[in-house]
C-alpha cells in the first residue's frame, strides 16, 4: 500500500528532471504521453531497474483520473480482485492520502472502503488532486534516483524512423523548445495515439466496416472520423443563497437551442434534464438537485453521479457544500473529432466543447428546471482550484477514443459480448496478459450514432492485442491497443488503461532482458508462458474466476 506521502508537483517534476533541459535524452524506454495507462507503463519499467524518460503535455500527469477530471470507472468487483497490485496501490494510496491530510470524521477514517465523494458512478469518487499526489508518490522513489525523467509541457512533434524501428522521438515544449529522446523501446501513452502517425504506424481511426470485423453492431462501411464524443468536464459546488452566474458564454445561443441530430433519435434539446437512456435508447429525465442528499428510488441525481466530496465525511465547517464534476451527456462533444483532422480544425471543435460546457453551467444557473418549481441555481460555483485551471474546467479534455494500431491480434464484439457468447465465458486468449471488466459503452459519434450499451462478459486483454504487425519497438500504452471502434468502448475504463500500460511497460522490460523483440515472445510458448508468469508475479491477474455478466 502507498501510504499518504505529501508530496508537491513541483518538487516531484523538478526531481524528475522536469525542469532541466537537454537537447538530447537516452532512455531504456520512452513513455510518450503521461496519461493514465502512461504512468502504469513508467512505473512497470521503473521496478524492472530501466531507465525512463515520460513526456506529458499538461502540468499534470495521470490523463483521465487528473487532468481530464474522472473519477474511476469500474466493475463491481473491484475491492476484491480484478485489477493488477500497483493499480490497487493507486486506489490504496489516494484512501490513506485522504486519512492522512484531510480532516475526515471518525466514522469516516474508519471506513475501509472509504468513497470521499459518494459518488454513485464508483466505490472511489475523489478529488484529482488527490489522485495526482498518489500517483506521484509513486513515481517518487525513481524521480528522486533520476531513474525517471519527467518532461511535462511536452508533445511528439516528430520521429526518426529507420525500417520497422523508431531511433528517436523529438517532443516540442514550452517556448518551441525541443528535446531528442532516444530509446530501445517507445511506448504511446497519448490521449489519442499521437506516436503512431508520426512513426507510420499502421493503425486505425473511427469506425470499421462490419465486413473487415463481422461485428454486428460495425458500421456497414468503414468511417474513420466516427469517433466518440470526447467531453470537457467541470468542477462545482453550491452555495445557497449566493450568486455566481458565469457572464454569458458566447456560444450559449446555440447550444441554448441545439437539438442534437442523431440516430436513433435523441428526445429534445441538449440542454434538458431529459435524455437519452444509453442501454434502451429511450428518453429518460434526470434530475439535478445539489440540495437534496440522496435521490428517490429509481431516481438518478446527477449533482450526485460524480460527487467528488461529501461534507458528511469531513469535520464540520470544513466544506461550505459537496463538489461534483459535471461530465453527462448534456456535455458530451460530438459535432467534430480532436484527431484525423486539421490543426485548425481539431482546435475549433476543442474551443467548441468548452463553450458547450460552460453554456450548460450558465443554462444550470439561470433557466433550468429545479425539482421545487423554480428556474435555474445562481448559488453554483465553478471550482478552479479542483481543477487546477483559471475556470474551473478540466485542464484536458477527456477522451474516449484514440487511434488505435493494426495488431497481431484485434479483439471483436464476438470476444466479449454476452449475446455472442452462448457458453457464458468471454474469449479465453491464451495469451492474456490481463483482465477487464465493462459494458461496450458507446457514447454519440462524430458519425450521428447514438448510444450503443450492450452487456459483455468479464474479458482478457490478450497479448498479440498489444503488438502492431510491423514496427518492432512501439508498443500501446493506453487506449490504442488493437481493439476495434465497438471493443473501445468496454476498453477504454481505468482499470484496463492501467493494465494496458503496465502490460506494456513489462513487455518492453522482458524484451529488452531476452534480447528479443516482443513478437518473439508471443510467437514462442517457452517464453510467452515466462512473460507471463513475470506479470503474475508482480500482481497482474491474468484470468478471471466464474462471473456473471456486466
Amino acid at each position: 500500500m502507498v501510504e499518504g506521502v505529501t508530496f508537491s508537483r513541483r518538487a516531484f517534476l523538478a526531481l524528475a528532471g522536469g525542469a532541466a533541459w537537454a537537447r538530447e535524452l537516452a532512455a531504456d524506454v520512452a513513455v510518450i504521453g503521461g496519461g493514465f495507462g502512461g504512468c502504469a507503463a513508467a512505473l512497470a519499467a521503473l521496478r524492472s531497474g530501466l531507465r525512463v524518460v515520460m513526456t506529458e503535455p499538461t502540468a499534470w500527469i495521470g490523463g483521465q483520473a487528473t487532468s481530464q477530471a474522472v473519477p474511476p470507472d469500474e466493475h463491481p468487483w473491484i475491492e476484491s480482485f480484478g485489477c493488477t497490485r500497483s493499480y490497487r496501490a493507486w486506489r490504496d494510496g489516494i484512501r490513506a492520502y485522504y486519512r492522512q491530510h484531510y480532516p475526515l470524521t471518525p466514522a469516516a477514517r474508519e471506513r475501509v472502503h472509504l468513497n470521499p465523494g459518494s459518488g454513485t458512478v464508483s466505490r472511489l469518487t475523489h478529488e484529482p488532486k488527490v489522485a495526482l499526489a498518489a500517483l506521484e508518490a509513486m513515481l517518487a522513489p525513481y524521480a528522486s534516483s533520476r531513474q525517471l525523467t519527467v518532461l511535462a509541457g511536452t508533445r511528439p512533434g516528430q520521429a526518426d524512423v529507420e525500417r520497422d524501428r523508431i531511433r528517436a522521438v523529438t517532443v516540442e515544449g514550452p517556448a518551441g523548445r525541443r528535446q531528442t529522446i532516444a530509446a530501445h523501446y517507445f511506448l504511446d501513452a497519448t490521449e489519442q495515439g499521437d506516436l503512431l502517425p508520426l512513426a507510420g504506424a499502421e493503425h486505425i481511426t473511427g469506425a470499421e466496416a462490419q465486413s473487415d470485423t463481422g461485428e454486428p453492431h460495425a458500421a456497414p462501411e468503414a468511417q474513420p472520423g466516427n469517433i466518440q464524443a470526447f467531453t470537457v468536464p467541470l468542477a462545482i459546488d453550491y452555495l445557497a443563497g449566493e450568486d455566481h452566474t458565469i457572464d454569458r458564454p458566447e456560444d450559449y445561443g446555440f447550444w441554448r437551442e441545439y437539438v442534437p441530430d442523431l440516430a436513433p433519435p435523441w428526445p429534445g434539446r441538449l440542454l434538458d434534464w431529459t435524455s437519452t437512456a444509453p442501454v434502451s435508447r429511450e428518453p429518460r429525465t434526470d434530475i439535478f438537485d445539489p440540495v437534496r442528499p440522496s435521490p428517490k428510488r429509481g431516481e438518478v441525481n446527477l449533482f450526485l453521479y460524480r460527487r467528488i466530496a461529501d461534507r458528511r465525511h469531513f469535520e464540520r465547517h470544513r466544506y461550505a457544500s459537496d463538489i461534483t464534476l459535471v461530465n453527462w451527456s448534456q456535455n458530451d462533444y460530438w459535432l467534430g473529432p480532436l484527431h484525423g483532422v486539421p490543426d485548425a480544425e481539431a482546435a475549433r471543435n476543442l474551443k467548441r466543447a468548452r463553450q458547450l460546457t460552460l453554456s450548460l453551467l450558465y443554462w444550470m444557473q439561470t433557466e433550468a428546471p429545479r425539482p421545487d418549481g423554480g428556474t435555474g441555481w445562481p448559488g453554483l460555483r465553478p471550482r478552479p482550484d479542483v481543477t487546477g485551471t483559471g475556470d474551473g474546467l478540466s485542464m484536458a479534455p477527456y477522451i474516449r477514443e484514440s487511434r488505435r494500431i493494426r495488431a497481431v491480434f484485434t479483439v471483436k464484439e464476438q470476444h466479449v459480448a454476452t449475446a455472442l457468447r452462448p457458453s457464458g465465458e468471454a474469449e479465453r486468449f491464451s495469451d492474456s496478459v490481463g483482465i477487464g471488466s465493462y459494458r461496450i459503452d458507446l457514447h454519440p459519434t462524430t458519425g450521428g450514432r447514438n448510444y450503443l450499451d450492450i452487456s459483455t462478459l468479464p474479458f482478457q486483454i490478450p497479448l498479440g492485442a498489444l503488438l502492431p504487425v510491423r514496427v518492432d519497438n512501439l508498443l500501446p500504452a493506453a487506449k490504442n491497443a488493437g481493439v476495434t471502434h465497438i471493443t473501445n468502448g468496454c476498453f477504454r475504463l481505468h482499470p484496463v488503461e492501467w493494465n494496458i500500460g503496465e502490460a506494456a511497460g513489462e513487455l518492453a522490460a522482458e524484451a529488452l532482458a531476452q534480447g528479443v523483440p516482443p513478437r518473439a515472445i508471443r510467437d514462442s510458448g517457452f517464453r510467452q508462458e515466462a512473460f507471463q508468469n513475470r506479470l503474475v508475479a508482480h500482481g497482474v491477474e491474468i484470468a478471471w474466476p466464474r462471473l456473471r455478466a456486466r
